[in-house]
Order: C-alpha cells, then structure tokens, then sequence
C-alpha cells in the first residue's frame, strides 16, 4: 500500500458508489480488526474475522441502504461512512429478521446477548435533536493508521458540515480517538459502559463553526 498517496488521496476524497461497497466493506473490516469493542462482542473462534466483514457488508447494504454516504481515498484504504440523523434509531422488524442471522455469524450463541446490550446503548444516547450527521464509522486500514488519514477526511467532513450550519455526532471506544476527534471540533458529551464488563465508550457532539470570512 502506498500510504503517502492514500494520505494525498483523503485530502480530497472521492464520494464511494455501488460499486466500491465491496472495497469499503474489506477496508473498514481491516481497520476494526483487534479493536477492542469489536474483540468483545465477536466471536472468539476461527470464524471471527469472517464474522466481521459479514457485519460490515450487512449493515451497510441492509441499514446503510439509500441513506448512508461514503467519502474514501480514491484507491480505498479508509473510509468515513455518514448517516443523516433521521436515518438512526430502532431497526425496522423486517430489517431486524434480515440482520439476526448475519448477528449469529458475527457474535455467536455466547456473545449475542453483548451486542444487543451495545447496540442499545446507543440508541438511548443517541440525541433526537436537533438535526444533525452521524458519523457511524471511520477506519483506516492497520498498516496506514497514525498517518494522518483519519484526519484527513474528518477535515473535508467537517468544511462540508460547517458550509450546510450542520452539527455532528458519533461514538468511539477508543480512547485516543478522543483527542483526535477534539482537535476537529467534537466534544466529549458522556462515557459509558454498555454492560459492566464492556470496554468504555465515549459520545461526542460537534457545533457548527462558522465558515473563515463570515460572522
């Protein structure tokens, strides 16, 4: 991988279509493996890294559909993948049927109940207003993290939003996510736990900043 030229790529990224869902789907599922949240709730078999790129393609092609947008380098490599805040909350019961065995695959018997937990954890926090983007994920792959990319394509987001008077929102497990996303604006508005024996979370919210030039 060339990271200096994912790096250049994120400065100005390209909007992902149809097309480039496979490509996004194996980036983010690189990008989350070993992520502490995510060793919690999957499976612990041999069967886990397989588990995870199935709950990738399946929330962004089930949840996503229609709703999502997707800024990525134009190789791929990383990808911010946004969701408008009206498109957040319960999953429709046919949506749900359609996601629970792509759940089993990815937590197993033992672990569904964590997953469950987490996923209601964030919808109870998650703000109903006022109106806002969600920032669902974010990942570089393993071997360009630290580079700079992430932020990268937090800068474009964030100009983007700043020029529609838009805030935004998201949650990370990763706690020196925290000051990354601090330096872009967002806030940190609570910690959590989803059971007592998950990792910690944090939420965070961003204002919109006026744009240079304007009052």
């Amino acid at each position: 991988m060339d990271v200096e030229r994912l790096r250049r790529e994120a400065e100005t990224p390209t909007l992902a279509g149809p097309g480039d869902l496979d490509a996004v789907v194996d980036d983010l599922s690189d990008s989350f493996a070993g992520d502490r949240m995510f060793e919690w709730f999957l499976r612990s078999d041999s069967r886990r890294d397989a588990g995870r790129r199935r709950f990738f393609d399946e929330l962004l092609r089930v949840v996503g559909r229609d709703k999502m947008r997707i800024d990525r380098p134009a190789h791929g490599g990383a990808a911010a993948v946004w969701l408008p805040f009206e498109a957040v909350g319960p999953v429709p019961l046919i949506e749900e049927l359609r996601l629970a065995p792509m759940i089993l695959a990815a937590t197993g018997l033992s672990r569904v109940g964590r997953l469950l937990a987490l996923q209601n954890a964030l919808e109870s926090r998650h703000p109903k207003r006022p109106p806002h983007a969600y920032l669902w994920f974010l990942g570089v792959r393993r071997e360009a993290q630290g580079r700079g990319i992430g932020s990268c394509l937090l800068r474009v987001a964030c100009r983007r939003l700043d020029a529609a008077r838009m805030p935004a929102y998201l949650e990370t497990q990763n706690e020196r996510n925290v000051a990354l996303y601090r330096r872009h604006g967002f806030e940190v508005t609570s910690e959590f736990h989803a059971r007592r024996d998950s990792p910690p979370m944090w939420t965070m919210w961003r204002e919109a900043r006026p744009l240079e030039g304007t009052a």
